[in-house]
Order: C-alpha cells, then sequence, then structure tokens
C-alpha cells in the first residue's frame, strides 16, 4: 500500500512534467564523439589510404641470357677434357673428344659462355645425347649479373613494372651487410616448367627445386649498380661484403607488390 501511494503522489504532481531530462552523462558524449571520430577517420582511410605487400620467393643470380646444356652428338669413349670448369669459352670453342667407331670426334660450344659445371670425365662411356657441360652464355666478363625470381603464378599479376626488390644471400649475412637493392626489369607471365627451368639455368636439379610448389612465373630482377662497393652492385647498408658476386649464387627475393586501398579487400 505503501508503494501505490507514492505511485499515486507522482501521477498528482504536474509540476515535475517540466523538469528537463537526462538523456547521457558528459563522460558518455565523450566516449560517442570519440567513437564517431575514430570511425570516419577509418572509413577516409579506406578509401584513400594504401597497404604495401611483398611476396618472397626463391631466387638465383644469373646472366641475363642464361645457360644451355651441352650434349653429345655421338657416342663413344671422352679422351680428353678440353675445357676448364669456371672458365669462358667462345662459340664453337672444343669442349671434349669422343673416341667413336669411325675415329675421334671433337665436341664443341653451342655459344660462348662460361663453362658452370662438366658431366664428362676422361674415360667415361657417353651416348649420343647425354649431358657433358652446362655453359653460361655470357659474351663479355664485365656483363652485368641479374636476378631470377621464382614467383607463384598467384602473385605475378600483381607485381608492377620497376617494382623494388631485396635480395637476400646466404653468404652475405644480413645483419652485417645488409639486403642486395634490384628493380624488375621483366616479369614472364607464362608459367615456368621443370624443364624450362633446367633448360635456363643449366641445372636439372634447380629445375626441380623450383617447381617443388608447383609452376612459378619467373621475374627478371636488374641489380642496381653502385661503383662504391666491392661487389659493384647497391646494398642496403654503406658497402655491402667485401667480395665480388657470381653468376649461379642461391638467393632470396622480395618483390613489393602493387599498393592497395583497404576497402579493395571488401569489394568482391
Amino acid at each position: 500500500m505503501q508503494f501505490r501511494q507514492q505511485a499515486l503522489a507522482k501521477l498528482q504532481s504536474p509540476e515535475e512534467l517540466d523538469l528537463p531530462v537526462r538523456f547521457a552523462r558528459p563522460q558518455g558524449w565523450l566516449v560517442l564523439s570519440v567513437t564517431v571520430a575514430v570511425m570516419a577517420a577509418a572509413c577516409v582511410w579506406a578509401v584513400t589510404g594504401s597497404v604495401a605487400s611483398t611476396v618472397s620467393a626463391p631466387a638465383i643470380l644469373t646472366h641475363g641470357q642464361g645457360s644451355y646444356v651441352l650434349q653429345s652428338p655421338v657416342s663413344g669413349q671422352v679422351t680428353a677434357v678440353l675445357a676448364e670448369q669456371g672458365r669462358r669459352v667462345g662459340a664453337n670453342a672444343p669442349v671434349l673428344k669422343v673416341r667413336t667407331q669411325k675415329g675421334e670426334t671433337v665436341v664443341r660450344s653451342v655459344a660462348a659462355g662460361r663453362v658452370t659445371g662438366l658431366a664428362a670425365t676422361i674415360g667415361a662411356i657417353i651416348s649420343t645425347g647425354a649431358n657433358v657441360a652446362a655453359v653460361e652464355k655470357v659474351a663479355d666478363a664485365d656483363d652485368p649479373l641479374y636476378a631470377t625470381v621464382y614467383v607463384p603464378a598467384e602473385n605475378a599479376a600483381a607485381i608492377p613494372p620497376d617494382a623494388a626488390v631485396d635480395l637476400t644471400l646466404p653468404s652475405a649475412p644480413t645483419q652485417r651487410f645488409g639486403v642486395l637493392r634490384g628493380h624488375v626489369k621483366s616479369v614472364d607471365r607464362t608459367a615456368q616448367s621443370r624443364q624450362q627451368i633446367a633448360g635456363f639455368l643449366g641445372d636439372a636439379q634447380l629445375g626441380e627445386q623450383f617447381t617443388k610448389k608447383g609452376r612459378p612465373v619467373a621475374v627478371l630482377v636488374r641489380l642496381d649498380r653502385s661503383p662504391g662497393t666491392p661487389s659493384g652492385y647497391a646494398w642496403s647498408s654503406a658497402e655491402g661484403p667485401p667480395f665480388r658476386l657470381d653468376s649461379m649464387t642461391a638467393a632470396s627475393g622480395s618483390i613489393r607488390l602493387a599498393d592497395q586501398r583497404p576497402i579493395d579487400w571488401l569489394l568482391p
């Protein structure tokens, strides 16, 4: 009965209807204002801002024209090895001598370059079409090095022209020498098979290694030059490692992809 009387008493006091109604405390308005401001800033950033991303993939230092595998045109026994691994040979230069049933035959190089591998040894019996040497096609000893990065095919379309590339070499620890700098020269839009990679690099094992996770796309990277470093190329550190770089050196490449607006992630 007491509570009912109190309720009736409030109904009989019309003057209280004129009192102001408090919807929120000042602290609540502050929180609401901050929330609205943050949401507005996030919307503006989603439309006008950009997010940088990279793709990392295995790479190898090469000369731009790649390599070729020299095969024997005859079968027989190797009687002499006329080329040395690591040395340059000219076009049509003698590489091996093979004794056949019709006499001795000289196996010659197809194009000028540097011998990166010799599969034949004196006394070995080889058959027609056997791989006897790998030759890197380089016309001049001062020809610049490039890096070939084998990127997953699904990331190739996102690589912009002249994109920045950072290369890490096992022989040059990043904590001490930093990373090797470069820029994308070209992107092969078709995926590479194991045979194509082996043919370009002159090494069947590398062809298998770079296709373990599927057929990649070859990205040719132009290394930035710097006459002030021992290697002749630009590094993130002042001088880089105190030695020259060789072709067929394994590396890991990090390529900067095209910037994306955050709102693009929400759109189909």
